[in-house]
């Protein structure tokens, strides 16, 4: 057990606790779906870290407090009064937070994630170095960055550039949330647990008798408690559809074709992807076409170099700021985008964020 006292209220947004060699995480900020604090990305490391050097450790499970969510990405409204009050706050936690996900990408001993609910952005983050990721039918999974007015980081460049066909690129581009079938489709999710099952899922966990390879083990249990298919994926119907508009050149293209079609079965779905399309930060939405096609070719640390490389230049150069002011701070759902559509955006601006890489 580890002996941590919880002495201040930023000790307990995470929870840590060791039980039949598997070390518990649990990101305890349900009232604000567990959203990811600078406080909590440290906490996270260091023990982890500490977990890492341990031999008595054999495995890592990570998961959300409450029923609504694993994490609903990184608590933004503190990184919108960082760069307010000109502090560092919001360029320290980018840079703690790619490094906390990397370092799980890459860690030795097996980590199970439980995307049990809402699962975005640094959500996202969290969980997909997992080797093992868990969904239910509470889950919820998106990168819904390009609605405030930013772009698919945590490693979002390189999970959704390797989904197959052009699925990354819809998912990214529009920031549409999927649920659990979807999830397994795109690769995103390993494993389908019916939530009612998670506390059987605890209760062998703690029984487990371990082998020589932890993750086998894990993979053992999970067969006999959940499946790694579930049929009639939605996106599966529509791939189609989306190879098609999603592989187009730009989202001017995108739009504009999506505006045209007669097909019956795909009208409804291509009109409300065109009136989503046009809600979003134009130049959130080119920058990510962008960010994701450039990440097909690259590693995983390039990946979250090219989006460090863009998080330094955003806060001043991007649409974040208003995104948050229209969606948080003063909540009148009205971002006044720049440029205001698709057609005022000029290529130039795009490439910009890239030069120097």
């Amino acid at each position: 057990m580890t002996a941590h006292a919880t002495t201040s209220a930023a000790q307990s947004d995470v929870l840590a606790q060791v039980r039949n060699h598997i070390g518990h995480l649990t990101l305890n900020r349900p009232a604000g779906l567990n959203a990811l604090t600078l406080d909590m990305v440290r906490r996270l490391q260091r023990q982890l870290d500490a977990w890492a050097a341990d031999p008595q450790v054999h495995a890592v499970v990570l998961r959300g407090e409450g029923p609504k969510g694993f994490c609903a990405g990184g608590d933004i409204r503190s990184l919108y009064d960082s760069y307010k009050s000109a502090d560092s706050l919001h360029r320290d936690f980018f840079v703690e937070e790619y490094a906390l996900d990397l370092s799980i990408h890459h860690y030795r001993k097996p980590v199970l994630a439980l995307m049990d609910g809402f699962t975005l952005g640094g959500g996202m983050g969290l969980a997909q170095g997992a080797d093992l990721r868990v969904v239910t039918e509470r889950s919820r999974l998106a990168m819904p960055e390009v609605g405030i007015g930013y772009f698919p980081d945590v490693g979002g460049s390189y999970f959704l550039s390797r989904i197959p066909g052009e699925l990354g690129i819809y998912l990214g581009v529009s920031g549409v949330q999927v649920q659990a079938a979807d999830a397994l489709y795109c690769g995103l999710a390993d494993w389908y647990l019916e939530s009612s099952k998670l506390a059987s899922l605890d209760e062998r966990l703690d029984s487990l008798s371990w082998g020589e390879r932890p993750l086998k083990d894990l993979q053992g249990l999970l067969a006999k408690l959940g499946t790694q298919h579930l049929d009639h994926p939605p996106l599966a119907a529509l791939r189609p559809a989306i190879d098609h508009f999603f592989g187009l050149p730009d989202i001017a293209s995108m739009i504009e074709q999506l505006r045209a079609v007669s097909v019956a079965d795909s009208h409804e779905w291509a009109l409300n992807t065109a009136d989503l399309l046009e809600t979003r930060s134009p130049l959130a939405m080119a920058v990510t076409l962008e960010l994701l096609r450039r990440g097909r070719q690259l590693s995983l640390e390039e990946c979250f170099k090219m989006e460090l490389h863009l998080d330094q230049q955003w806060f001043d150069h991007g649409d974040l700021i208003e995104g948050v002011r229209a969606l948080l701070i003063d909540k009148d759902k009205q971002p006044r985008w720049n440029p205001a559509t698709v057609a005022g955006l000029s290529r130039a601006r795009v490439d910009q964020f890239f030069e120097g890489l």
